[in-house]
């Protein structure tokens, strides 16, 4: 049996806390932090138990300043734990004021229930004490009749005292750290807090050390920053997710002491442990119907997340009607063809309370299929992902969302998953959606495939297109040759896609036609006349946005070396 050092007395919220964590071991209860960690360090327990975040109160500064203190061990688990809180005194007293004239507590109890003591007891004295059980002798044995106490009813009974009000502050959890002397391994869904030793001043130096986060795609889950108390200079504490032995978080944190700190041993690794997640999740298990590249994908990042997840698909042991029973969500990801078809088998198996999200690039007869195919009672929504399972990140790719009026709170959910990894949201209509998919990827695609036919026909040698071609001209060659180069059943059936896109396209053929016809009767007037009307379509404000991006390309393409490759 192991020891827990922690705040006392009995019957406290962190006593509570040991016990939930290890109910049979055995509990040394101290006043203060520093000495519970004291007790730690000089191996009278083997490990210790400290309140670190308050959902009311926030960050506990106290523990942390001791934490960044220690010099062995590691921050190795967390509890979190509901605190309910009551007012309690030796005699009956009415909460909306009554006798009580002086209320004692934690300062970090206060703190809580500033809310509630301002409510309901504006003129009390407050007494803030860390013995808290000494207190509650001193009220009963001097008979205290005005004096009153928040804390755990267990506690307050505990000593004879009488409720005045219970549960004196709602929505009110505590995280408490645990530390051992061994760092925890890896359980696959881990956050490491780090902290760095005071910087020297150099401007950007917070926002180079995030971007380094950034562009590996390891989110933060807590930042804060003060001065060091002695020197006066910037320390930086991180939470990120992720165990430290991942290469991608080694990686990152290898980079910002050699690059953007520029000093070794800067950053003080205060522990990995299994994630905690503050806020209370609905979900807990997505299935996927459909085991291509893009499933697997998601379902990796969502097991990040702490969901569970399983895949099926034609080939897999799992088959989808024994796979629907076990989850939260069901997600259909298959190829455009057969969308329709994969909902109305699978839509009929979900009962209400089930949400159904399709990852497809077709909206508006997708979800009426869906609609027709699952009970009232079930949520839906579509997610058109607009990148790949090549996509290290979902950070700035666009994500195109259509809700229906049956998109419920595992729906906004899923949508809280993509903005936290970064994703473009844009909320379309099932026919704008459509519209939209026919302009960026049905057209496009359809010319990039009528291009190369072109060029075959005429046996232009794709090597000469460069030596006739200014940077910007090369981006529909550069596209034509990316879409011939994968695979050739997505394209295919991105141009078979049924709905509003197909306007898009036969609107381009007919004005293409005509465009033709003009030119080749040298009617350059009229063209010019077309030409100014699309200007006032295309501002130069949106040029000016766009290019941009087109900049980037063509300095990429201008650097040395890159011109002659093939």
């Amino acid at each position: 049996m192991f020891s827990i050092a922690t705040q006392g007395p009995s019957g406290s919220d962190s006593f509570q806390a040991a016990r939930q964590y290890a109910p049979t071991a055995r509990i040394l209860l101290f006043n203060r932090v520093a000495d519970i960690l004291t007790a730690f360090l000089e191996g009278e327990a083997e490990y210790a138990l400290i309140p670190v975040y308050n959902t009311r109160e926030g960050e506990i500064k106290e523990t942390f300043r001791l934490i960044t203190q220690l010099n062995q061990g590691y921050w190795i688990d967390n509890v979190v734990l509901p605190i309910h809180l009551s007012l309690g005194a030796i005699a009956k007293v009415d909460s909306a004021g009554g006798t009580i004239d002086t209320i004692v507590g934690r300062s970090s109890i206060f703190r809580q229930c500033e809310e509630y003591i301002d409510s309901h007891f504006p003129r009390a004295t407050l007494v803030a004490m860390q013995d808290i059980e000494a207190a509650l002798v001193d009220i009963r044995t001097h008979n205290r009749t005005t004096w009153a106490v928040i804390e755990s009813e267990n506690l307050l009974k505990k000593h004879g005292l009488e409720l005045i009000d219970r549960e004196v502050v709602s929505h009110n959890r505590t995280r408490f750290a645990l530390l051992g002397k061994e760092l925890a391994k890896s359980s696959g869904y881990d956050a490491t807090a780090l902290i760095t030793k005071p910087l020297r001043d150099r401007v950007g130096m917070l926002a180079d050390i995030l971007g380094e986060f950034t562009r590996r795609g390891i989110n933060i889950l807590d930042l804060r920053s003060e001065n060091d108390i002695k020197t006066q200079k910037l320390r930086i504490y991180l939470e990120a997710e992720g165990h430290i032995e991942d290469n991608l978080l080694r990686e990152a944190l290898a980079r910002i002491e050699k690059v953007v700190i520029q000093e070794d041993e800067s950053i003080k690794l205060l522990g990995s442990f299994p994630r905690v997640d503050m806020r209370v999740k609905q979900i807990r298990a997505f299935g996927f119907i459909g085991s291509g590249a893009m499933s697997r994908w998601f379902a990796g990042r969502l097991e990040n997340e702490g969901y569970r997840t399983y895949i099926t698909g034609r080939t897999t042991p799992l088959r989808p009607e024994e796979m629907i029973g076990k989850v939260d969500v069901v997600i259909i990801c298959v190829p455009i063809s057969v969308t329709a078809q994969t909902i109305r088998e699978y839509g009929k198996l979900l009962h209400d309370g089930q949400a159904l999200i399709v990852l497809a690039g077709e909206s508006e007869n997708t979800l009426n299929t869906a609609l027709e195919s699952t009970r009232p009672g079930v949520e839906l929504m579509l997610v058109h992902n607009l990148w790949g399972p090549q996509a290290l990140t979902m950070k700035d790719k666009n994500a195109a969302v259509v809700r229906t009026s049956r998109s419920g709170g595992f729906c906004s959910e899923f949508e809280a998953f993509l903005y936290k990894h970064g994703a473009e949201i844009f909320h379309d209509s099932p026919s704008k959606h459509d519209m939209l998919m026919g302009v960026s990827q049905k057209l496009p695609t359809t010319i990039s495939v009528a291009l190369a036919m072109t060029l075959a026909q005429h046996q232009i040698d794709i090597l000469d297109i460069g030596s006739h071609s200014t940077l910007t001209s090369l981006y529909g060659i550069l596209a034509m040759a990316r879409i011939h180069n994968q695979n050739p059943r997505t394209y295919a059936e991105i141009m078979a896609m049924s709905g509003d896109g197909r306007l898009i396209v036969r609107s381009f053929v007919k004005n293409l036609l005509q465009l033709i016809d003009l030119a080749e009767s040298g009617a350059i007037p009229q063209i010019c006349e077309i030409m100014d009307a699309n200007r006032k379509y295309l501002p130069p404000t949106f040029l000016q946005s766009q290019m941009k991006q087109a900049k980037a390309v063509d300095d990429l393409l201008s650097r040395s070396g890159m011109k002659d490759e093939r």
